[in-house]
């Protein structure tokens, strides 16, 4: 019993040594917790004077240099376009020594796309749409005489046409099948009824007021009447960067509906166009419209199914070849189908293909949350460069030479009274749906931009006049088509772009993606 009590009396001993602190361990743990807490002040004392050293820095630095910095992301794009100008222009050079100079041909073209793009930015920063700035460089570079690109015709087609196939590429990828489908009722009415009223009304005023034959008057009204792609298209990708008008699908409604325009008044365009010209057999360009509209989408699904499918998901490079891909495929619907005869066929298979592929990832992503392609943003990465090529192009095709006063004075009455019948009756077709008026408002504004299709085809009748060596009346018939649609071009094509962008903040909301209407 001893011997148990002197054990616990020795255990509580060391039990209680154990709890005695060892002067030399806690001396050197409150030393070192001391430089600690020194060595914090001094770093905090020392990030402070860096702080306001780099602040003192910033705010004695020029102006200038704090705007560029503040808005270098921005500006560094411009910049790096005109380096690869200059590293483009040196291998020119040294592939083409005779040919790449100052006042060449080449060089001319170059600089009215580099102006363009120039032009563009410096409009953009006085809160208007670029472009305004680079039709505007378009239309200057043509009346000032520098405009004529002889012999190089063939390539100013080519890059019109690749602009085109870029810009129905990113439509198609805007399409959303839901919306397509709840919305196509009123997808119908907006393409038929506008384009019917403004023909119709434009052919009236054309017949009275400057003495057009009928069918002519009717030719008129179907190049007048189609809605520019190019205008439109650009000012949606702008708006779906800003999240507006993402709901409800209203960005679906505007493309499908610029898309069938198109379609109807270059089918209907031909159909009318043989008939003045007496070209071709009549059953064929009846045909040529349905059997175009179906060449279009067989193509473009069958093209969309391919880009989907190939190269696997899982393939190291599947983006840059999906983004080829389509791309081919795009312009070969567009270059073959205007060599077979069917030029309506062209962009109806770039909108199938990107919408067959686009359709098919939105429901992998959803499959699979990890699923991600990149064709999109490169495709928006092409625009930058095509942007400038297409609208400045456009802007080239007016030429103050061939405005008479008296035709300029009528066909402008003719234009505004189309426009007017357009949009109001646009308006009047909205039919159920819940959309608000100013929603509906922005949608049938939106069918108010020309430029593409009427630089294409006001100039078909008056070649074709020159080819057949017609009479002088066709002939005059053929030029007052053209100055007409270079009107359109010159009085919708900047108004409408400026709208759409200033209007759509207050007419559109904000939104995450389309959503159900409900």
């Amino acid at each position: 019993m001893k011997n148990l009590k002197n054990t616990n009396g020795h255990q509580q001993n060391l039990n209680h040594n154990s709890t005695v602190p060892v002067p030399s361990i806690d001396l050197n743990m409150a030393l070192e917790a001391r430089e600690v807490e020194e060595g914090q002040k001094i770093a905090a004392f020392e990030a402070t004077n860096i702080n306001h050293t780099n602040e003192t820095h910033h705010n004695s630095a020029p102006k200038i240099w704090q705007y560029l910095k503040r808005h270098w992301p921005v500006a560094s794009q411009p910049i790096a376009l005109v380096i690869i100008f200059l590293l483009s222009w040196g291998i020119a050079s040294s592939l083409f020594p005779g040919q790449v100079y100052a006042n060449s041909t080449l060089m001319r073209i170059i600089f009215l796309f580099i102006g363009a793009q120039a032009s563009g930015y410096l409009v953009s920063f006085a809160g208007l749409p670029d472009m305004l700035g680079m039709i505007g460089f378009g239309v200057l570079y043509k009346n000032i005489g520098v405009g004529y690109f002889d012999g190089y015709e063939k390539l100013e087609a080519v890059l019109r046409e690749m602009a085109l196939v870029n810009i129905m590429l990113l439509a198609g990828l805007g399409l959303d099948l839901d919306a397509l489908r709840r919305l196509f009722g009123i997808i119908m009415r907006l393409t038929l009824i506008p384009t019917i009223a403004e023909v119709a009304i434009i052919t009236v005023c054309v017949y009275y007021l400057l003495n057009f034959p009928w069918l002519w008057g009717v030719l008129l009204g179907f190049i007048v009447t189609a809605i520019s792609p190019n205008v439109v298209v650009s000012i949606l990708l702008n708006l779906k960067e800003e999240r507006l008008g993402l709901n409800k699908g209203i960005h679906t409604v505007i493309i499908a509906v610029t898309s069938c325009n198109d379609v109807i008044a270059i089918f209907l365009f031909g159909v009318v166009l043989g008939i003045a010209f007496s070209t071709g057999n009549l059953t064929h360009q009846l045909l040529q419209g349905p059997v175009g509209i179906v060449m279009g989408c067989v193509f473009g699904a069958l093209s969309g199914l391919v880009v989907l499918k190939f190269p696997s998901d899982k393939s190291k490079y599947a983006n840059g070849l999906r983004f080829t891909t389509i791309v081919l495929s795009g312009a070969l619907s567009v270059m073959g189908s205007k060599y077979l005869g069917y030029p309506s066929a062209g962009a109806l298979g770039c909108i199938s293909a990107s919408f067959v592929a686009g359709t098919g990832w939105r429901r992998h992503k959803k499959r699979n949350a990890a699923f991600a392609t990149e064709v999109e943003s490169y495709l928006d990465l092409l625009w930058k460069f095509l942007k400038p090529v297409s609208f400045s192009l456009i802007g080239k095709e007016v030429d103050f030479k061939v405005l008479d006063g008296n035709i300029v004075l009528y066909g402008m009455v003719a234009l505004i009274a189309g426009v007017v019948f357009r949009l109001v009756s646009g308006y009047l077709s909205f039919c159920g749906g819940n959309m608000n008026s100013k929603e509906k408002a922005y949608i049938t504004l939106s069918g108010f931009p020309k430029a593409t299709v009427q630089a294409a085809l006001g100039p078909v009748a008056l070649d074709l006049a020159r080819a057949q060596k017609v009479d002088d009346a066709t002939y005059s018939l053929a030029n007052s088509v053209l100055v007409i649609s270079v009107l359109a071009i010159i009085s919708t094509a900047p108004l409408g772009a400026l709208l759409m962008t200033k209007l759509a903040p207050k007419w559109l909301k904000k939104g995450n993606s389309d959503e159900n209407e409900t």
